[in-house]
């Protein structure tokens, strides 16, 4: 069975674009990362999450998902921001807002606008380079997650981190 979002204007009810469909499901999926649910729980969420933030973007972001000891959210993030093909990620700034947050583990990512969700030659010193300057400040990178509009990659699952 097919469903269809009807949004409403003035007093008729019409078919939702494409847009909106979309910004519905942000709401839907943010309302399940809102400060103290629980996020790690189901990684497709998270990926799904990051997907409908950043899969689509035109050019390549750096961010990160600061949570509690618990696993629960405490913010979204995106820090640094690049061009089409690259994006320069400052350690001692990312170490800074983990500190700030009091977060206790982390999730980082990037997206890929190429649509394809490839590790790139500074992914992998960049993913253990934070991983183990975190860790001296008590801090667990949980993943390092590549999005891109149909795929994604992760270091964890792939063994990498």
């Amino acid at each position: 069975m097919a469903h269809t979002l009807l949004v409403r204007d003035a007093d008729q009810l019409r078919d939702a674009t494409p847009a909106e469909v979309l910004d519905h499901a942000r709401t839907l999926i943010a309302q399940h990362f809102r400060r103290g649910a629980t996020v790690l729980a189901s990684p497709e969420l998270t990926r799904e999450y990051l997907r409908l933030e950043i899969a689509a973007l035109r050019y390549q972001v750096f961010g990160i998902l600061l949570l509690d000891a618990r696993r629960r959210l405490i913010r979204y993030e995106i820090l640094f921001r690049g061009t089409i093909d690259g994006c320069s990620v400052h350690p001692r700034e990312v170490a800074r807002v983990v500190v700030e947050s009091d977060a206790a583990a982390v999730v980082l990512f990037r997206n890929d606008p190429s649509g394809v969700a490839e590790v790139r030659d500074a992914d992998d010193p960049l993913a253990r380079g934070l991983a183990q300057a975190l860790r001296l400040i008590d801090v667990r990178v949980l993943d390092y997650l590549i999005i891109a509009a149909d795929n994604e990659y992760s270091f964890r699952e792939a063994g990498r981190l």
